[in-house]
């Protein structure tokens, strides 16, 4: 039906000068009674006044008081001549929403969202009902408010429309769209199961004037068992950063709900760090490990492979073209005619015909332009072929999956570099001399972030005298690890200048603090000591870091109140020495707060369960490297790590072996 839209002509001033009767029909205003009165009488008395004219979706409120969602358009007209200083005015066009899409957005727009198989309607403020498509109109049987001029407020016996109605109004308060939202109705005998979005309509003004709905219907159990296994993977596949675990929970989470047997295979470029695979003469080709694999049968009889084992693909297979096209492959009836690729691989077409395997999707594995590897799946049990539906919910999967597992590849390529990088930089002969009997522990985290900039040193000084240091730069990954290079090699340069803890500290929190690639916001953390073993004092100072902890001889642990100071790198230089007396057979404990420090327990808690390991672990008999593994398996236990932690142990050695040596 082709609609005449409304028109009207205002002057610079805002009054109506120019009325069509199509705008009489629109408004109820006859012409007489708009004409030389303000543009804005006809808009609701809610409604801020901001300066006409405007496009876009707008209200307008007729003479009886009903008030019409409109879309607006406005453009410049000039009355008279312009050499004549000729009166600029606007000339005004409004078609009713209500009337149909092709009012709002085009024939062309009409046509696309009118055939869209996704219901949509949109609500006005009131909860009216002004439009929905075709979609919309075929769930009226179970959604009876799919009608025009019909509000969520009214009740239909048999449905409960609470939940609806409120999140509607909930948009139209706040203007924030509300999306897969699921909701549930029972209506004329029938159980419908939707998952809804809400998407605020605004008008010119920036107000929300209706709600745009968009529902899909997952009535059908299996559409539902869909939805849900998407939803689930969004969860789990982001749960972990290690591609074979991610692998593993691709496989497992389409079985049972998609395929009976499924297998993720990826080659060795995907599996840093892993041992290298071998290769047979028998098997040319390329090789691919064996990451995930689920079966809804026991002992996984379909996989020829178990998990990390090697995997032949054969060329001219399926996986092969996959691999090539980057295009799924989808057969919902498995060919195992003779001629066809199984000739070729008589392994899998003996696996094929034992197990009854009658239909396959294989899905290749990409993300960010980069094919990964290949996830099959296959179906034994289920006696139903794979349909178009099945394909698009696997490749959604796979898609999926594919970008946790490249992130996964790249998050264990940065640790194992960073990890590498960190060991290197680490010294790897501690030597306390005749001073001290030094041991260390480095233990990498597994959290997401990635190695840390923990470390620890040991640094001969003249006249006996041994430095004993460790700090912690802020962050993760390479970066962090090479920040830790470059001051651990600032320190060793200042220790040979014999300067006391504080004034090395104080140029390296300087030298730090110029180095425009060195440290982030937060900077690091070190402390820094200096044995005398002629004296058998220790100065130390720390710059922001946690105090050492002291073993007495006895066995009772201390922690030397020092002044905190700053952290490297922040270029104040506030450090301040502090002197203590180590008497033979003392123990000094240096770490980072890796060690101390927990979600679950402050630092102060930390630095009491660490006096308690010291003392369970360090009785004069028990070798310090002894010592190390208790006090680490003591705090850590069996599981990971949430933070980077550096243990640097130092034990005075008593006079008698000083002298031996």
């Amino acid at each position: 039906m082709k609609v005449t839209p409304a028109v009207a002509v205002v002057d610079e001033a805002g009054a109506v000068i120019g009325w069509t009767r199509a705008a009489e029909e629109l408004t109820g205003y006859p012409a007489a009674d708009i004409v030389g009165r303000p543009i804005d009488t006809l808009l609701p008395p809610d409604e801020p006044r901001v300066p006409l004219p405007r496009t876009g979706m707008m209200e307008v409120r007729r003479r009886d008081g009903e008030v019409v969602m409109v879309r607006a358009e406005a453009a410049p007209l000039t009355l008279g001549d312009d050499a004549d200083g000729g009166r600029e005015s606007w000339l005004l066009s409004a078609i009713p929403v209500a009337i149909g899409p092709a009012t709002d957005t085009g024939a062309l727009l009409e046509s696309l969202i009118g055939s869209f198989p996704v219901a949509m309607a949109i609500w006005d403020r009131d909860l009216r009902c002004v439009w929905f498509n075709e979609a919309a109109e075929q769930l009226r049987d179970g959604y009876p408010y799919y009608r025009i001029g019909r509000s969520l407020t009214e009740v239909v016996p048999g449905i409960d429309n609470e939940s609806v109605r409120d999140a509607v109004r909930g948009v139209l308060a706040d203007g924030r769209p509300t999306i897969d939202r699921e909701a549930h109705w029972s209506y004329g005998g029938r159980e419908r199961v939707l998952s809804v979005s809400l998407l605020p309509l605004t008008g010119a003004d920036g107000r929300t004037l209706g709600v745009c709905s968009v529902a899909l219907d997952f009535s059908d159990s299996k559409a539902r068992d869909h939805l849900e296994l998407l939803r689930e993977a969004g969860v789990r596949l982001v749960s972990t950063l290690d591609v074979m675990s991610t692998a593993q929970e691709l496989a497992e989470l389409a079985v049972p709900v998609l395929a009976d047997f499924v297998t993720v295979d990826l080659p060795e470029v995907m599996l840093p760090g892993a041992e290298p695979l071998r290769r047979s003469a028998d098997t040319p080709g390329p090789h691919f490990r064996r990451a995930g694999v689920a079966t809804v049968r026991d002992g996984a009889p379909e996989s020829l492979w178990k998990r990390e084992e090697a995997v032949f693909v054969p060329p001219g297979s399926p996986f092969m073209e996959v691999l090539r096209s980057r295009k799924a492959h989808f057969e919902p009836v498995l060919d195992t005619s003779p001629g066809t690729w199984l000739d070729l691989d008589p392994d899998r077409a003996r696996v094929v015909h034992a197990t009854g395997m009658h239909s396959l999707i294989v899905v290749p594995l990409e993300a960010r332009g980069d094919v990964l590897g290949v996830a099959v799946f296959a179906r034994t049990e289920n006696p139903a072929p794979f349909s178009r539906d099945d394909l698009v919910v696997a490749e959604e999967l796979v898609t999926r999956a594919a970008l946790c597992l490249d992130n996964a590849r790249q998050y264990t390529r940065e640790r194992l570099t960073a990890l590498a990088l960190q060991r290197d930089l680490l010294p790897h002969d501690l030597c306390g001399g005749g001073a001290v009997e030094v041991a260390s522990r480095y233990l990498p985290s597994d959290a997401r972030e990635g190695v840390g900039g923990d470390w620890y040193d040991v640094i001969k000084l003249p006249g006996d005298r041994i430095a004993l240091v460790v700090g912690d730069v802020t962050g993760h990954g390479v970066n962090a690890a090479a920040t830790m290079g470059r001051m651990r090699t600032a320190v060793r340069a200042l220790a040979y200048l014999d300067l006391a803890p504080d004034e090395v500290l104080t140029h390296l929190d300087h030298l730090m603090a110029e180095d425009v690639r060195g440290l982030d916001s937060m900077g690091a953390t070190c402390l820094y000591a200096i044995y005398d073993p002629r004296t058998g004092h220790c100065a130390m100072a720390t710059a922001g870091h946690p105090p050492p902890a002291v073993v007495a001889p006895s066995g009772e642990v201390t922690f030397p109140e020092l002044s905190a100071g700053t952290p490297i790198g922040v270029g104040l230089g506030a450090f301040r020495s502090h002197d203590l007396h180590l008497p033979q057979g003392a123990l000094l404990a240096l770490y980072t707060d890796g060690l101390i420090e927990t979600r679950q327990a402050d630092l102060d808690e930390g630095m009491a369960r660490l006096a308690a390991a010291l003392t369970r672990a360090a009785p004069q008999s028990a070798t310090l490297e002894q010592v190390c593994t208790a006090v680490i398996g003591d705090i850590v236990g069996d599981g990971p790590a949430e933070d980077d932690i550096a243990l640097l142990l130092a034990r005075v050695r008593s006079e008698t072996s000083h002298r031996g040596l």
